[in-house]
């Protein structure tokens, strides 16, 4: 029998976090910590745990990435339940979206919101988490970021506050990247996915776009380190 994997999520509850914490649970030698913000509402998540297609080790961990007390509490729990293991995967995923605006219409209030749950929350998931994911045997962190935020695909106008957060995101990833060359943080893009923050004109379903994700998470090296992925394989220019 292979060594199980570990494997933390954040923002669990919905979309492509709980379309991860189901594909990557189907595999008996996965253990996830499927990571929102109110678990005991998080009825789809909850379920997975007494569902067939279930396999893997389940444990389900309040975590609100915009409360540092919150972050350092779970990180807390997860080591307890590890007992000396390490986290081989770290997937950043949770992440807000507000409205569509545009740079002359932005609310200051929205953008701030999104930059403390787009950046700052992943900055302080990794910087907590990171003595866990010292010890994996992978030590991979996986970013979601956007297209959006790429100034080379030219996306225009668009979504503003959202696309300068994960800007920063993509940023912050390097800035770890450059820091810890030990470690493998990297970006992915999930596409245009059909969840509540991608809309139903999406054009990708969330298990398409999930199972692309975790090839890549598992496939990446530490020559990918900073890099910015879609969940292809393909590189997405910054």
């Amino acid at each position: 029998m292979s060594m199980p994997s570990t494997w933390l999520i954040t923002g669990a509850s919905r979309g492509i976090g709980l379309e991860l914490t189901k594909q990557l649970l189907a595999s008996p030698d996965a253990v996830v910590f499927a990571t929102c913000r109110s678990p005991q509402s998080a009825t789809p998540l909850l379920a997975l745990g007494d569902s067939v297609s279930t396999n893997g080790t389940l444990h389900v961990v309040r975590m609100d990435v915009t409360d540092e007390i919150s972050i350092v509490s779970a990180k807390d729990e997860v080591a307890g339940i590890l007992q000396g293991r390490g986290l081989d995967y770290l997937v950043n995923n949770a992440g807000v979206a507000p409205q569509d605006d545009r740079t002359t219409t932005l609310n200051i209030n929205d953008l701030l919101s999104t930059f403390l749950a787009n950046v700052a929350g992943p900055a302080l998931v990794m910087k907590t988490f990171i003595p866990l994911i010292e010890q994996g045997n992978r030590q991979v962190i996986a970013n979601v970021s956007s297209a959006l935020a790429s100034i080379g695909t030219d996306f225009g106008r668009e979504h503003t506050s959202y696309s300068i957060s994960k800007y920063g995101l993509n940023m912050l990833t390097y800035k770890l990247a450059k820091e810890r060359p030990d470690l493998t943080p990297f970006l992915v893009d999930p596409g245009w996915v059909k969840t509540d923050m991608g809309g139903s004109n999406a054009v990708l379903e969330a298990h398409e776009s999930v199972a692309g994700i975790i090839q890549v998470v598992k496939n990446v090296t530490t020559k990918d380190a900073g890099q910015f992925i879609d969940y292809t394989g393909q590189k997405v220019p910054w």
